[in-house]
């Protein structure tokens, strides 16, 4: 039997992300929060923290909803309110911080996958952390699509059920901020397994 975890210290921060992304695409707020480097350059330095959150569409927005999902089913209990308010916060910024200063060529950005990459590597080194050998694959596994992506480009498919073209530069942010989220606790686990002599 499966052993969710349905407590609301791990239901209830996935589920108020989701309803933020879905009241925001509800009131179609995408003109107010999506990232525009346009408007940020002048001023609207909001959109840098909030265009994580916006959606091209209400497909793109169900698949990050997935994404959402999937991370709480393998890693749902490894965080509390607190931590993952932190750990997506941080990520939102460092995520919106990065397509501003290193891929001039967008100029429109939304969604919660860069975040997500984020997120599902910190979640397997906490995995790594806890001595579970499959977060190293999920760390490798991770890695692979990001550096697939960068070789191959964007996966034209997802692009077309999304209607815009996906951010794979994001997506790499995004894993390079899950790692660093994620050094403290690889470097303390590392430190504890080191014999003394």
């Amino acid at each position: 039997m499966l052993n969710l975890p349905l407590q609301p210290r791990y239901l209830l921060s996935p589920l108020f992300l989701m309803l933020f992304s879905i009241i925001f695409a509800a009131f179609d707020l995408n003109n107010l929060l999506e990232f525009n480097r346009a408007l940020i350059e002048n001023g609207e330095v909001w959109r840098v923290f909030t265009s994580q959150f916006v959606h091209a569409n209400w497909v793109h927005l169900g698949l990050n909803a997935l994404g959402v999902f999937l991370i709480w089913l393998l890693h749902g209990e490894y965080t509390s309110p607190g931590r993952y308010a932190f750990n997506v916060c941080f990520l939102a910024l460092w995520c919106g911080l990065g397509v501003l200063w290193f891929c001039p060529a967008i100029s429109i950005y939304t969604g919660l996958s860069a975040l997500l990459h984020g997120v599902i590597i910190w979640g397997a080194v906490k995995d790594i952390t806890l001595s579970l050998k499959s977060g190293y694959l999920l760390f490798i596994g991770v890695w692979i699509k990001i550096i697939m992506e960068q070789v191959n480009g964007p996966d034209a498919t997802i692009g077309q059920l999304i209607d815009s073209t996906v951010a794979i530069d994001a997506h790499l942010i995004g894993a390079v901020g899950g790692t660093l989220l994620a050094f403290p606790l690889l470097t303390s686990y590392v430190k504890n397994k080191t014999p003394l002599n």
